[in-house]
């Protein structure tokens, strides 16, 4: 997916329709029973970001297409180093990783690890915020040294491409900054008040919680072109895009980094229910996008980009079967 560029949405609802004549799709519905009483549950990050928001949808046609017992927990979450986290510790089933994040997780690990994470699809790609009021003296990255900024928690994953994005700019984030390590709903309500004057978010577009946030206050998105071929340069895993002046009412369009989003299960989930739960997703992702047009971007074709974490093999064999279909 090129970050910005418009959907076809007939030719997404044309592909599903191929993937939904293959025998696995149909046999969800009917095959339900295998599943009965297994108990899922989804590492989601934070209520107001579209993980949060996609899981819940995931959660219920999990529920109905595989004949749970109930429908998956979602757990709020502090982003994708809690959510690995949490898979690795088999506190969650499920779990949503930015790429960079994964991918770094991955090779702490030894090969063959029972916690190394495998990887269903890539499902959208996550922009880049750095938020401040539309009024705010600041203009670009370097200008917010000395001045009150959230980074995020450090157990989200973009705090991480924050402190990334400062050292670009030519600021140390532990002394050129004021840096807080707030989560999203924190950060905007932060920001309302004046108590920060700029944050940083990496998510969807749009996100709930900053959309929640330009609806009361004015605010801007920075952008980003000064230091985006820099930070590419070192880390690859990132992508250039243009956020659209219509996601948020801001006036114009912002060129800012993006990085692809995974669905991460352990290694050692059986490859029907991982097939299976690969399989819904495309049956269903009209109903995931009237939960948030990220979820448009959602096809086949791209959703095997998950280098350099592997597919897991029940994933795997569904890709390859909708290939020969």
């Amino acid at each position: 997916m090129e970050p910005g560029r418009r959907l076809d949405r007939r030719s997404a609802l044309r592909g599903l329709a191929a993937l939904a004549a293959l025998p696995v799709l149909p046999a969800l519905s009917a095959c339900g029973s295998d599943f009965a009483g297994r108990r899922l549950s989804i590492a989601a990050g934070v209520a107001s970001g579209v993980y949060f928001r996609l899981a819940g949808t995931l959660a219920e046609v999990w529920r109905e297409h595989l004949g749970l017992g109930a429908a998956p927990t979602v757990l709020p979450t502090a982003g994708s180093v809690d959510n690995l986290d949490r898979l690795a510790g088999g506190t969650a089933d499920v779990a949503f990783s930015q790429v960079d994040t994964a991918a770094e997780r991955l090779a702490a690990l030894a090969p063959g690890d029972p916690r190394a994470p495998r990887a269903l699809a890539r499902i959208y790609d996550d922009a880049l915020h750095v938020v401040v009021r539309r009024g705010s003296p600041v203009r670009g990255v370097a200008d917010l040294r000395g001045r009150a900024v959230s980074i995020g928690p450090p157990t989200s994953g973009y705090y991480a491409v924050a402190r990334r994005l400062l050292e670009s700019a030519g600021l140390d984030p532990d002394r050129d900054v004021d840096a807080r390590g707030l989560g999203l709903t924190e950060s905007t309500e932060a920001l309302r008040a004046g108590v920060i004057e700029a944050f940083f978010w990496f998510g969807g577009l749009p996100t709930a919680g900053v959309s929640e946030l330009a609806a009361s206050t004015p605010i801007r998105l920075l952008d980003l072109t000064d230091v985006l071929e820099a930070v590419r340069a070192r880390y690859p895993a990132y992508s250039s895009g243009t956020v659209p002046a219509s996601a948020y009412d801001i006036g114009e369009p912002v060129a800012t980094l993006f990085v692809r989003n995974l669905l991460l299960v352990p290694a050692a989930l059986d490859d029907d229910l991982a097939g299976a739960l690969v399989g819904t997703i495309f049956a269903e992702q009209p109903r995931l996008a009237t939960t948030s047009p990220a979820a448009l971007t959602i096809d086949a074709r791209a959703a095997i980009g998950t280098q350099p974490v592997p597919l897991h093999p029940g994933a795997e064999r569904f890709y390859r079967e909708a290939k020969g279909a």
